[in-house]
């Protein structure tokens, strides 16, 4: 299992956030999280990669207890979170947000891949010229400010940049977030291409119905808890949750 939730419970202070919630991600898999805003999908991620410390609970990523991690320590193992509302660096050019994704910080000190390239700059030509394949249009905009570019350009960028740490599980908080439907469609694209080459992924998504046709299995969140998990396919056509979460009667 690479990745395993047990039990867990994360307060915002004395306020509950997630209520005792258990799930699980396999090498492999595109995974969903679903349901309303304020259910505590996002929180769940937070926890996972280090950024909220659970109550209680254990993480578990490739078998090792996880929770006392810091976020830098779990991204050099390669569990990377691409943010809502993305993130890149507006001021810098997109090679440079790239290029900055390729770097981890280790004894207090930039290391870019040091530890598994002995010639760390050929290595980041490699994966700069993968994104690139798999995002075009960054290529043609290479050189151009984060801050030109479009909501949706700016989310390949986002995505490209975890993309520069090898990722073992990237977590995607919200990637159609503000997005046009065409980026959207181009997006969960981008999204199935990585995890057909290799990356597994862990997504919270509002769009619940596109969310479900890409992955395999979801999560249906409900105020802190979870209120079914099945495989994706029988989610869909689970007449619950198309009338409570995907809007349909």
């Amino acid at each position: 299992m690479l990745l395993e939730v047990r039990s867990l419970t994360v307060y915002y202070d004395t306020v509950l956030a997630l209520d005792n919630i258990s799930l699980t991600v396999s090498e492999g898999e595109i995974v969903a999280m679903i349901g309303p805003n304020g259910a505590g999908k996002s929180t769940a991620l937070k926890a996972i990669c280090g950024l909220l410390k659970p109550r209680s609970g254990e993480i578990l990523f490739q078998g090792e207890n996880i929770n006392d991690k810091q976020p830098y320590q779990l991204v050099e193992k390669g569990l990377c979170l691409v943010p809502e509302g993305r993130r890149v660096f507006t001021s810098m050019t997109v090679s440079e947000n790239l290029e900055m994704g390729a770097y981890t910080v280790s004894s207090g000190q930039f290391s870019a891949l040091r530890r598994r390239n002995r010639q760390p700059r050929t290595d980041i030509r490699h994966l700069l010229d993968k994104v690139f394949v798999l995002f075009p249009v960054l290529k043609e905009r290479r050189k151009q400010r984060a801050a030109t570019l479009s909501s949706g350009e700016q989310q390949m960028l986002a995505i490209g940049r975890a993309l520069m740490l090898k990722p073992k599980l990237l977590l995607l908080d919200e990637p159609s977030l503000g997005l046009s439907p065409n980026y959207v469609d181009t997006v969960f694209e981008n999204i199935k291409q990585i995890n057909t080459d290799g990356t597994t992924i862990l997504l919270v998504e509002q769009n619940a119905r596109m969310a479900l046709e890409y992955a395999d299995r979801g999560y249906v969140f409900e105020i802190g808890k979870i209120a079914f998990e099945d495989k994706a396919k029988n989610l869909l056509e689970n007449d619950e949750v198309r009338k409570s979460f995907l809007g349909e009667h």
